[in-house]
C-alpha cells in the first residue's frame, strides 16, 4: 500500500470488525463527478482487495467524507452510506422500468451535503446478472411481478448479499451508518454483519407509468419503504 493510501484511510484492524473477513484498500483516487443536469462534486473512489465474492465494488467518499468518521467515532451522527446496486439500464440509459437512476443521482447529492459513502455494488438485477434481468424484464410483460420472474427464471427472489459491502465499511472505518435505502434488507443484513445502523433514510419516490407496478411490489412484497398514490 501506498503512504498516500495509508495516510488517507487507515485499513480496519481484523479484531472488533464484525463477522466478516477483513478486506484491504486496492487504491483510490480523486474522480470529478457531473451528471446529466449539471450536478457536480468530486468524490474519492476507492478499490478493495479480498472481497469476499470476488466482484470490482467501489466506495465513493463523498463530501467531508473523513470529518464524518470522526465525528461518528466521538458517538456523534454517523455517515450517510448508501449501498446501491447496480442498474446498467436505469443508472446508465436512464431506463423507466425502474427507479435506479434518479436514486443514484438524489443518493450522490445526500451523501456530498452530509458526508459519507456511496457503495456502488456490482450485483446487477438483484445479483442475477444483466441478461437474466432481460429475461425477467420479458415475463414481466407477460403479468408476473419482478419476483416472479425470477423466481419463474429459476433463480432466488432477490440474491444479492451485503458481506462484501460490509467488508468495505469496515475496511473505510465506518462502524456506524445512517443508511439511505427504501429496502429493511439492506439494514437487517448490514446489522448482522457488524455494521450499526443509526438510523435508516428514505429516498424519494421516482413513480412513472412503466414503473409502478415495480415499485408497488417492492412495497408490498419485501416493505420497501415507499408511498405511492392511491390506486399507484
Amino acid at each position: 500500500m501506498s503512504p498516500e493510501l495509508s495516510s488517507a484511510v487507515e485499513p480496519a484492524a481484523p479484531t472488533g470488525a464484525g463477522p466478516v473477513p477483513v478486506a484491504e484498500v486496492r487504491t483510490q483516487v480523486t474522480v470529478p463527478l457531473r451528471f446529466a443536469d449539471g450536478y457536480a462534486t468530486t468524490a474519492r473512489v476507492f478499490t478493495f482487495d479480498g472481497l469476499v465474492d470476488g466482484r470490482e465494488h467501489l466506495a465513493f467518499g463523498l463530501g467531508d467524507w473523513r470529518s464524518s468518521l470522526d465525528r461518528s467515532a466521538a458517538d456523534g451522527p454517523a455517515p450517510l452510506v448508501r449501498p446501491h446496486s447496480e442498474c446498467l439500464t436505469g443508472d446508465v440509459f436512464g431506463s423507466q422500468r425502474c427507479d435506479c437512476g434518479p436514486q443514484l443521482r438524489e443518493a450522490v447529492q445526500r451523501i456530498a451535503d452530509r458526508g459519507g459513502f456511496l457503495l456502488y455494488l456490482r450485483q446487477e438485477g438483484r445479483g442475477i446478472g444483466l441478461y437474466a434481468k432481460l429475461d425477467a424484464y420479458a415475463l414481466q410483460d407477460s403479468g408476473l411481478d419482478t419476483y416472479e420472474a425470477n423466481v419463474a427464471l429459476g433463480r432466488g427472489e432477490d440474491e444479492r448479499n451485503y458481506t462484501a459491502a460490509a467488508q468495505m465499511l469496515h475496511t473505510l472505518g465506518v462502524r456506524r451508518a445512517a443508511l439511505l435505502s427504501n429496502n429493511p434488507d439492506k439494514a437487517e443484513q448490514l446489522g448482522r454483519l457488524g455494521v450499526e445502523i443509526t438510523e435508516r433514510i428514505v429516498t424519494g419516490v421516482y413513480l412513472s407509468s412503466a414503473n409502478a407496478r415495480y415499485l408497488a411490489a417492492k412495497a408490498a412484497h419485501t416493505g420497501h419503504t415507499i408511498e405511492l398514490p392511491l390506486g399507484g
